[in-house]
């Protein structure tokens, strides 16, 4: 079979947690199927990793993506114009849409794979082929929860607009495709709520290769408190600015020697900006092996209070062998085990006591840390979960 994969991100190298998920799903339908891959890119450096990608797909093309707060604000106005998303419409390239159109063209394609919902669009044109929806959020429900936060004025009824508007464009999306999947029985839920047909949603968990992500060893007595995440989601701003002010001091008051590294592309200067606001703190920007900051780290944090999908970050913790602390919302969608290979908590005071809790008892770490690694190394495999993509393609007819 010839699929034909469209990409929000080039998916290598497997950095970011929507960079994995695409990596792994890209790898096993290599192994089946003949792949043909286009996809938006970010800067001329990323066209090193194209030979790698050429490994797995017999053809590799990629669209400049153009982004400004003029083209943001020109978008936004389209949006109110048409009543598409916003984020679908900033995401709507002439480019791409012929790009995909050359590889039609040129390719038997069977099956079109569209990688996050901005890119369904790209599907939508296209007759006679198999659509699948691979949908890393029911991202509806994440700007339902940041209206909700935010304070009132023009922000927030922007963000309760494209709710909305979202929430109707996954269910009309849902009922174009011909299957979708989701990562969590709670996306599934949420898709099904606006409107895509239950029986076209297969739930495939996020995945991770437990092969090459080993336990890290790291210092003793390591103290350090570690987040790893993309820097300008703003789900990750808002929850580190939450942990640097008003958790991250409680800490320091019991635990003076604690670094806390912020780790990821792109922060924003109100994230920088904590390096000299908050004494401890470590603003690293992207970096490409992490290791160093692994090591001298005794716990990974994940303090989200808006999201959907699930955390690759804790997937790759577990799989690094490292304890972690998250908030209820920062773990939903995995099934996770409060006590035996996580610790849950959600108000300043009890996120604060969890991270004490882990750097100062040894024992309890340790054990956290090896829970972890067994569960992600049983459930979260790529070799296992992304089978349930034949479940998928099986209504496909070559």
């Amino acid at each position: 079979m010839h699929i034909l994969l469209f990409t929000q991100v080039l998916p290598y190298p497997p950095d970011s947690g929507p960079k994995i998920k695409t990596y792994h799903v890209l790898r096993y339908l290599a192994q089946h199927h003949v792949v043909h891959l286009v996809s938006f890119i970010r800067s001329g450096a990323e066209r090193a990793h194209i030979p790698v990608l050429r490994q797995y797909c017999q053809d590799v093309r990629t669209v400049p993506i153009r982004r400004s707060r003029a083209r943001d604000g020109l978008a936004f106005a389209r949006s109110l114009a048409d009543g598409r998303p916003f984020l679908v419409v900033r995401d709507d390239d002439p480019r791409m849409h012929r790009t995909v159109a050359e590889v039609m063209a040129s390719a038997p394609i069977d099956a079109v794979h569209a990688d996050q919902l901005t890119m369904a669009q790209y599907a939508l044109p296209l007759e006679g082929v198999y659509r699948v929806l691979d949908a890393h959020n029911a991202v509806w429900t994440i700007f339902r929860q940041m209206a909700r936060r935010a304070p009132a004025g023009p922000r927030r009824w922007a963000l309760d607009l494209e709710w909305r508007k979202l929430q109707r464009y996954e269910g009309e999306i849902g009922r174009h495709f011909d299957a979708v999947t989701a990562v969590s029985e709670e996306d599934r839920e949420a898709l099904i709520e606006a409107g895509c047909p239950a029986s076209r949603i297969t739930v495939i968990p996020i995945a991770v290769d437990t092969e090459e992500t080993r336990p890290v060893a790291r210092v003793p007595d390591a103290r350090g408190i570690l987040h790893i995440g993309t820097m300008y989601w703003p789900p990750n701003i808002e929850g580190i600015l939450w942990f640097a002010r008003r958790v991250y001091p409680l800490i320091r008051e019991r635990m003076p020697d604690a670094p806390f590294f912020v780790v990821g592309a792109r922060p924003p200067q109100e994230i920088r900006a904590l390096e000299t606001e908050v004494p401890g703190i470590r603003v690293t920007g992207y970096v490409e092996d992490p290791t160093p900051y692994i090591r001298e780290s005794g716990v990974f944090i994940v303090p989200l209070h808006t999201g959907s999908g699930m955390r690759v970050k804790i997937l790759t913790a577990w799989a690094w062998g490292v304890p972690v602390v998250s908030t209820s919302v920062g773990c939903a969608g995995i099934p996770v085990h409060p006590g035996t290979d996580i610790l849950v908590a959600d108000g300043e005071a009890e996120f604060a006591a969890a991270v004490l809790r882990v750097l100062a008892d040894r024992e309890t770490a340790a054990r956290l840390a090896a829970a972890g690694r067994r569960y992600v190394e049983e459930q979260f495999d790529w070799r296992v979960v992304c089978q349930k993509l034949d479940e998928v393609y099986v209504g496909v007819r070559t």
